[in-house]
């Protein structure tokens, strides 16, 4: 019996943060007839390029990308969305014979396209107003305390300070009599998409360390403390939206509101980025089906080109 093929194809390339992962795909683009779909939740908003990393007008001219410059930073964009897009684009770019690269390091987003997301329920305004009311009695860490007995995961990945996500999740509780965590892991339904995963692993954690500082220092240097101003002179922007709250804008951010002096902040930034490293290579080492491939002492490209080469057999 012919085991029924995919309907479509893709190659999903991620990896901690300041691992080369576009320096990687740009040399893949060389060799194969690629187009880049963007992974990053902070490399939508307009306006955030240096502290985002996110690939030079030149090399956006190389080889095409999607999912880059969509949406304002006051606007949010939520990994529903970034599965809805992804999914048509990736439908698209294979209409035209061509290899959709899925490259970044947001791996919230990474799931949502690989296995699908939860139907939750929307906003109510009462449930928000009545939530607001009791956190102002009481204080969002005590409604975080509350959150805990209900949904313990939730609890652990939130912190007691984020009332917007403390409130979502009690919110969800509220309306469904269950939480939120069980209702993400249930999927909706994967797409008959083939997908070559690979990850870049760091064999060496204080070489990457040195490389985020290495990298923020370029920032620096490059204006992103300019760009940040910007930023904050808008009066539509504030601290708690999705794209201010992004690393290294959220610790400058903060300085400039004159909470922290500058060192603080830089030094904020650093660890900030550290932990974001941590928190990406822990989803990465949970999952069995990534290729991983060995980063920061010798370039993976080699070994990947032969992975995608050998997978292209297969799939086409």
């Amino acid at each position: 019996m012919t085991r029924p093929q995919p309907a479509s194809s893709a190659i999903l390339l991620m990896g901690p943060t300041a691992t080369g992962k576009t320096a990687v795909a740009l040399g893949l683009a060389k060799r194969f007839p690629i187009e880049i779909i963007s992974v990053d939740s902070a490399m939508v908003y307009r306006g955030m390029d240096i502290g985002t990393a996110k690939p030079t007008a030149a090399e956006r001219a190389s080889t095409i990308h999607h999912l880059i410059d969509i949406r304002d930073p006051a606007d949010a964009y939520s990994a529903g969305e970034f599965r809805r897009d992804s999914l048509q684009l990736i439908g698209e770019i294979r209409s035209r014979d061509r290899l959709p690269l899925l490259v970044g390091g947001t791996m919230l987003y990474f799931s949502a396209l690989t296995k699908g997301l939860a139907d939750l329920p929307g906003a109510n305004t009462e449930i928000r107003q009545n939530l607001d009311a009791e956190a102002a009695r009481s204080g969002w860490p005590a409604m975080h305390q509350r959150l805990k007995k209900i949904d313990p995961v939730a609890a652990a990945r939130i912190k007691p300070t984020d009332a917007q996500r403390i409130q979502r999740a009690l919110e969800v509780f509220e309306l469904t009599g269950r939480n939120i965590t069980d209702l993400q892991n249930q999927s909706v339904g994967e797409q008959r998409i083939g997908y070559l995963r690979i990850a870049l692993w760091p064999d060496d954690r204080e070489r990457l360390s040195g490389r985020i500082d290495e990298r923020l220092d370029s920032m620096l240097e490059r204006g992103f403390l300019k760009e940040v101003e910007t930023l904050y002179r808008r009066d539509d922007l504030h601290p708690d939206l999705p794209a201010i709250r992004a690393v290294g804008y959220r610790q400058l951010w903060r300085y400039l509101s004159g909470e922290i002096g500058f060192k603080q902040a830089i030094d904020e930034a650093r660890v900030a980025t550290r932990r974001l490293a941590k928190r990406q290579m822990t989803w990465l080492r949970a999952d069995e089906t990534l290729e991983m491939v060995p980063v920061l002492e010798d370039s993976p490209l080699d070994p990947i080109n032969c992975m995608v080469s050998q997978w292209l057999e297969i799939h086409g």
